[in-house]
């Protein structure tokens, strides 16, 4: 069972990942580049499935994606509630599925490292939460 604080500290771990992966998806330029590199990581590593240069759709729901998540996690990070944290949990789990989908059909496995880094910050938000009784 975690305390309060070591709680804070996966939340404000899992924000700044966030920060850092989801930053390139709020623009069309830096999605551009993103789906670019994931793409030469792809064809270097002879994964399977394939992986498509966003465009259309893909790309203005990615680009809203990556700025709400952005957002998201500056609060997260900010304030380290145990509540957006839970809240957290629960969107990794729900990113989790829909990235396991992309991945039974043909996406490529270039997404698997994302993925278990949801599923393990998922858990880890999900953890029990030592409560602090008054004094």
């Amino acid at each position: 069972m975690l305390d309060a604080q070591a709680y804070a500290r996966i939340v404000r771990a899992s924000a700044l990942y966030d920060l850092i992966v989801t930053a390139p998806f709020a623009t069309p330029w830096t999605f551009a580049l993103l789906g670019s590199l994931l793409a030469g990581i792809d064809a270097a590593l002879g994964l399977p499935g394939s992986i498509e240069a966003p465009q259309g759709l893909a790309m203005l729901m990615g680009n809203l994606m990556g700025s709400v998540v952005l957002v998201w996690s500056v609060a997260r990070y900010r304030l380290g509630l145990q509540v957006l944290g839970r809240y957290d949990a629960v969107a990794r789990f729900l990113f989790a599925a829909w990235q396991i989908h992309a991945l039974a059909s043909g996406m490529s496995w270039v997404v698997l490292p994302f993925l278990a880094v949801e599923i393990g910050m998922g858990i880890a938000q999900s953890l029990p939460v030592r409560r602090t009784m008054p004094a």
